[in-house]
């Protein structure tokens, strides 16, 4: 079992083989992929290979593979659009800025540590968001399939616009596409086919041959790749600026997609991975992919789970795979030109629809948990489109955060038994409760949007009790407190003190110990919080 540490070994046959059956997936999905983001199709080529040389050479998990996914592609093509009263030329040097600038956000995580941070999206508000995003590529696939361009993009006037164009249907397009997602569903049950390249391979043969032409159904077109000229895009310092927020987003939803993908692998193995070395990783190959114009990678579930499924065992399936696609495109580049789009398009689908099934969000409705909040962020991907999406799903994602930590709820403990277990008197109510004494115990962390609100309800708590001796505060759910936080708790042991009470704060972690040793207040001395556990703060009054 390898370890976060370890470099990839020499290629086994598994590897091998699992390498060369992948790469006959990755490369026509590299080139669809670069349809969805706008952009030509030698910036998915060039994107694929640099996922999979810098992530083969410096990740962590065995299994990820690291390549334009059709997320990040669609969440890029949105934002370039989003830029208005530009030329296609500079629309192209501000997509590869977003890439650049997405992998300088994951190289600092990455430094910073940050990576214990899995994610600043909840899983309903991804899962949501996925499902959403899922439907619009599928819609936006179609005009290639049906040869029509509705006049609007957004996707329920792009659908209706594609009702409306019904009469001017290429119908011969839509045959090859129907015919495509059927092969690649049925081969899809053996893994170690490349069912994308051989529906490629069936599509250059129709084009070669002239049939596609007579069908009216248009090809991919000249592919080059010029790896001579890398550089840092040329954008003037107000339009970095406005990039910083997309990349930003860009950055986002990548690490979540990725961080999925490659710890679900991992558990499912057994396996070490590292968060913070995978940031780097990442952030490596977005910065290398950037610098020749190609397109933003992460580690995509479906890629992952076909080289899981093909018998990968080490990184160097990754870095065989590319291999294979190197040799694939210098020697079959000028027939790769002659895909029909509509096998791209089918492609596309096929990739997205393990997406496409509600039963992800079945758990949420089942549990009567966060189901609203997945039903928004699908709404929002269809009503706003994905930049909009997205965007509001982060935030989702945040207010849930802020409303999780904004509860004020205080549990009131009482001894079980006799026992030294102090539990909740409202779930137990055969705890008891020392005379003249109340134990709190907050059930959130304690930080500047609850403080206040938390204080103010034990401070009732207290003016409704007389007699009050003692007060124990269980800080066991806040490792740490910020400045607001403090001030609370300052202006809390000041009114205990007041009310002629004496206050004890028990299981203190140890760096909150600290830093209550550095304030500087007469009502919280070392005496306040030197009781470790809630027994131990009781067990005084108890004795006099």
């Amino acid at each position: 079992m390898p370890t976060p540490t370890t470099a990839p070994r020499r290629p086994g046959l598994a590897d091998i083989v699992a390498g060369v059956s992948i790469a006959g997936l990755l490369l026509p999905e590299a080139v669809a992929y670069s349809g969805i983001a706008g952009l030509p199709p030698q910036a998915g080529v060039i994107a694929l290979f640099a996922g999979l040389l810098v992530y083969g050479l410096f990740g962590s998990s065995r299994f990820a593979i690291v390549s334009a996914t059709s997320s990040s592609a669609a969440v890029l093509f949105a934002a370039t659009m989003s830029v208005t009263g530009v030329d296609a030329v500079t629309r192209l040097a501000l997509g590869a800025g977003i890439v650049l600038l997405a992998g300088v956000f994951f190289v600092i995580a990455g430094i910073a540590r940050l990576g214990a941070v899995s994610s600043l999206i909840a899983k309903p508000v991804l899962r949501g968001f996925a499902l959403g995003l899922a439907l619009t590529i599928v819609v936006k696939q179609l005009p290639k399939v049906l040869a029509v361009q509705p006049a609007h993009s957004d996707f329920f006037r792009l659908a209706a616009g594609l009702v409306a164009e019904w009469r001017h249907w290429n119908l011969a397009g839509a045959a090859m596409a129907l015919v495509a997602l059927v092969l690649l569903r049925g081969l899809a049950r053996w893994r170690a086919v490349p069912a994308a390249l051989l529906v490629i391979v069936a599509g250059i043969v129709l084009d070669v041959s002239g049939l596609c032409h007579a069908w009216g159904v248009a090809a991919v077109g000249p592919i080059s790749l010029d790896f001579s000229h890398p550089g840092v895009p040329q954008l003037d310092r107000e339009q970095w600026q406005s990039l910083g927020g997309l990349a930003f987003a860009m950055a986002l939803i990548l690490y979540a997609e990725s961080y999925g993908s490659i710890r679900t692998f991992a558990m499912r193995h057994g396996d070490n991975v590292s968060a913070n070395r995978d940031l780097l990783a990442l952030g490596g190959a977005n910065l290398l992919s950037a610098l020749f114009q190609g397109m933003p990678v992460g580690a995509g579930y479906s890629a992952t789970s076909a080289n899981e499924s093909a018998g990968a065992k080490t990184r160097a399936a990754g870095i065989v795979a590319g291999l294979v696609v190197l040799v694939t495109v210098l020697t079959l580049l000028p027939w790769i030109a002659h895909t029909p789009e509509p096998l791209l398009a089918a492609i596309v689908i096929h990739a997205v629809s393990h997406t496409l099934s509600p039963a992800a969000l079945r758990p949420y409705f089942q549990w009567r948990r966060d189901r609203l909040v997945a039903l928004v962020a699908i709404a929002a991907v269809l009503l706003l489109g994905v930049l909009n999406g997205l965007l509001a799903a982060i935030g989702v994602s945040l207010l849930l955060l802020l409303r999780g930590f904004s509860r004020t709820t205080v549990s009131w403990l009482g001894r079980l038994g006799q026992s030294h277990d102090f539990v909740d008197t409202a779930r137990h109510p055969e705890a008891v409760v020392p005379p003249g004494v109340l134990i709190a115990r907050p059930d959130v962390p304690l930080f500047f949007g609850n403080a206040d609100a938390v204080f103010a309800s034990i401070r009732a708590r207290i003016d409704a009790t007389p007699g009050l001796q003692r007060m124990v505060l269980s800080l066991e759910e806040s490792a740490d407190l910020d400045a607001t936080s403090i001030e609370a708790l300052c202006d809390f042991a000041a009114y205990v003190r007041v009310r002629g009470a004496r206050l004890s704060l028990a299981r203190v972690k140890d760096d909150l110990r600290d830093l209550l040793a550095k304030v500087n207040s007469p009502d919280l001395h070392a005496d306040v919080y030197a009781p470790w556990s809630v027994d131990d703060a009781v067990q005084p009054q108890v004795a006099a």
